[in-house]
């Protein structure tokens, strides 16, 4: 079964050219089959700002409204995507970017309204992710770069979260390869002491997250990032990373963050 890597970077990357063109070349040099996964940033909240539609949040997530969802289609899709795909094409590397529309790969579904109405934000489900479209094009030979746009299949674009997103390929993926999910980015990891970049635990296995979260080791945002990357490992990836996107070169060594295994 070959090898794929399914990785994700943050918006503190995508924020910093220099950080960008390093976290480029070292995903060029990866060896195996790839998918690269990206949210926005702030780029569309200070486009936002300047076209007068203001961001709103609550408790961290964004609000998309019809005016928001132009915003970050034209910023996710258009700006960042188009931007890092002619980087990699300079770097070397056959880059394809796409929406969740393009091919029909990430189907969505409108989050239902409850307490909060979140707008056009897109939840996906088990069968979201078409493996065999991305499969096509890692056996043409391309890199696909996925943005976090995807569709609910009746013309509507939906905003959805890209760690979801870079779950569910890797997800998806794994029944045809032996999938790694590669979250990237500004921590080397998990770490004991969050002000301590020595603190860094290496490996976790399932048993002990809960554990590490009554110590409280492991808290706020990176309770779910944790979770949804075991909840990947049971659905059939291999093994997740967590670790800092400039050290991302030192995945082939085995030496690269923290390691979520069974």
């Amino acid at each position: 079964m070959n090898k794929l890597s399914v990785i994700k970077i943050g918006g503190n990357v995508i924020d910093n050219s220099a950080k960008l063109h390093q976290f480029l070349l070292d995903f060029t040099a990866l060896p195996g089959d790839k998918i690269l996964i990206h949210g926005g940033g702030k780029i569309a909240t200070e486009l936002g700002d300047s076209l007068g539609v203001t961001a709103k949040m609550v408790d961290g997530r964004r609000i998309t409204d019809i005016e928001t969802l132009r915003i970050v289609t034209m910023v996710y899709a258009g700006l960042i995507n188009k931007n890092m795909v002619a980087q990699l094409q300079a770097k070397g590397c056959n880059a394809i970017g796409l929406t969740g529309a393009d091919g029909n790969i990430i189907k969505a579904v409108k989050r239902p309204v409850k307490d909060i109405d979140y707008g056009f934000v897109g939840d996906l489900d088990a069968s979201s992710v078409s493996s065999a479209t991305l499969d096509s094009l890692l056996k043409a030979g391309m890199v696909p770069v996925l943005c976090a746009i995807t569709h609910d299949g009746d013309s509507q674009l939906l905003n959805t979260n890209a760690d979801t997103i870079a779950s569910a390929v890797a997800v998806a993926m794994s029944s045809s390869y032996e999938t790694s999910l590669v979250y990237c980015f500004e921590k080397r990891g998990v770490m004991l002491d969050v002000d301590d970049d020595t603190s860094l635990v290496s490996e976790i296995r399932m048993h002990e997250f809960d554990q590490l979260k009554e110590e409280g080791v492991v808290s706020g945002g990176m309770i779910p990032k944790l979770h949804n990357a075991f909840e990947a490992i049971k659905s059939g990836v291999a093994a997740v990373y967590i670790g800092k996107a400039d050290e991302l070169a030192q995945i082939d060594q085995q030496n690269f963050g923290t390691r979520l295994i069974k």
